[in-house]
């Protein structure tokens, strides 16, 4: 989270491109959205089970980020690409991911433009997809979130490659019962890429790798670009350190709500 930040700054003052970064987690972990309750996460089950819990600078509902691939993509707000509204963006990033999802073999959709998340939703990100998040057989298959702030934007969005899309419910703060009818609504709202592409997870088309390849490529052809590797500058390094320090791994960044 610390990177993605950092790289959306840097991206802000001119120091570096607009930057797309693909990523995975050491840890299973937990992100809840910029502006979600504390409170909708059991932070006991979370630890007892091993879990990091991380607050994202994005918004959006609760995410359990394992067995899958993340993306963000940082840039000034001024970029056209990123330009225009929240929705603007949104729909430009989600053909991008369209087009990566093509070549990887998989028909997929985006939502409607009016498609929204009703707060009498839970607070799993995965339940139902909100304007042009991707779907695939009517189920929802990435979730995406931005934000918009100190002259740059960035989005976050997550690829479930295989697993079971209810684990999540186990560290929600839901009784029983409620627990239960979430885990139903899960495996009929959401589904994985393996699942999508009826492929074993071990499959060699769900590697990483290649799908990190697939989705980069996706992205160049869609928004017509030249996407070069590059590795984090001197500045970003120092830049993210300090954002760990004072906001990331900070009790009162992830408790503040």
């Amino acid at each position: 989270m610390a990177v993605d930040e950092a790289i959306a700054e840097a991206a802000a003052a001119g120091a570096v491109p607009p930057t797309l970064r693909f990523y995975r987690w050491q840890l299973p972990t937990v992100s809840i959205g910029r502006f979600q309750k504390l409170a909708d996460v059991d932070e006991t089950g979370i630890a007892a089970l091993g879990y990091d819990l991380v607050r994202r600078a994005t918004g959006g509902r609760a995410i359990l980020h394992v067995d899958e691939l993340t993306y963000s993509v940082a840039g000034p707000i001024a970029e056209p690409h990123m330009s225009g509204g929240v929705m603007d963006a949104y729909m430009r990033f989600s053909n991008a991911l369209l087009s990566g999802l093509t070549s990887l073999g998989l028909r997929a959709e985006k939502a409607g433009a009016r498609a929204r998340v009703g707060r009498e939703l839970s607070a799993a990100c995965f339940e139902m997809p909100s304007a042009y998040e991707i779907t695939a057989g009517g189920r929802k298959l990435m979730g995406s979130a931005q934000s918009r702030r100190k002259g740059y934007v960035l989005q976050h969005g997550s690829l479930p490659l295989w697993g079971d899309v209810t684990r999540l419910v186990e560290v929600l703060s839901l009784t029983f019962d409620a627990k239960e009818r979430l885990r139903r609504q899960l495996r009929r709202q959401a589904i994985t890429l393996a699942e999508a592409l009826k492929l074993p997870p071990d499959s060699e088309r769900l590697d990483f790798l290649r799908v990190a390849a697939a989705m980069a490529d996706g992205f160049a052809s869609a928004l017509d670009q030249s996407l070069e590797p590059g590795a984090l500058s001197a500045d970003e390094l120092r830049r993210s350190a300090k954002l760990i320090r004072i906001r990331y791994a900070d009790p009162a960044w992830t408790r503040q709500r």
